[in-house]
């Protein structure tokens, strides 16, 4: 783990990590170096330093807070759907928001990274298991038709695993966002009582 996410975050670290988020979904991050990051957010490099001991921490602990403050919206969309449908619609939709501000260059680099890909394939892994979650509740509330869930969990993770590998885009041309609103759809629509 980094420095960064072993202690406390002061304020300033936390917008120093906003400010690395913004600059790595724009533009990726394989071809920055530590200079060129610490030139484009202003600050010093040990500035820094102070965040993680080199540029692979660095992306490591950027790509967590990513994936942290991706979680915590997701959630909260989720937290205001009632029906089971609603909820897996919402929750998928959500996830897909939440990488739409990527660009093309930043999940190319993240499945290029090793780093970035443990965080991003981690993160997939949860999202799959909340996904069979949510399918167990419809399907015991009466919600949704009568699926083994842990199959449909499993097919939405391989699905989400080809997305987060970039497989999806190369065989589609949709990106991640979008990929992940059709997986909504179809799940949706497959589910339904």
């Amino acid at each position: 783990m980094t420095r960064a996410v072993n202690r406390r975050t002061t304020a300033r670290q936390a917008q120093l990590f906003d400010q690395l988020v913004t600059l790595f979904l724009d533009e990726g991050f394989a071809h920055l170096t530590l200079d060129d990051i610490a030139a484009r957010l202003r600050c010093s490099k040990s500035t820094l330093y102070a965040l993680a001991e080199n540029k692979d921490r660095l992306v490591h602990a950027v790509t967590v807070h990513f994936f942290r403050g991706a979680t915590e919206r997701v959630e909260a969309d989720l937290a205001r759907s009632r029906s089971s449908e609603a909820r897996i619609r919402t929750y998928l939709e959500a996830v897909g928001r939440q990488l739409e501000p990527a660009s093309a260059r930043f999940m190319e680099d993240i499945a290029g990274t090793a780093a970035a890909r443990e965080v991003y394939e981690r993160n997939t892994r949860l999202a799959a298991d909340r996904v069979r979650t949510l399918i167990d509740e419809g399907v015991a509330a009466g919600e949704l038709r009568e699926v083994h869930a842990a199959f449909v969990a499993d097919v939405v993770a391989a699905i989400m695993v080809r997305i987060q590998q970039r497989q999806v885009a190369r065989a589609t041309g949709l990106a991640d966002a979008q990929a992940y609103r059709e997986l909504a759809a179809l799940l949706n629509h497959g589910l339904t009582a």
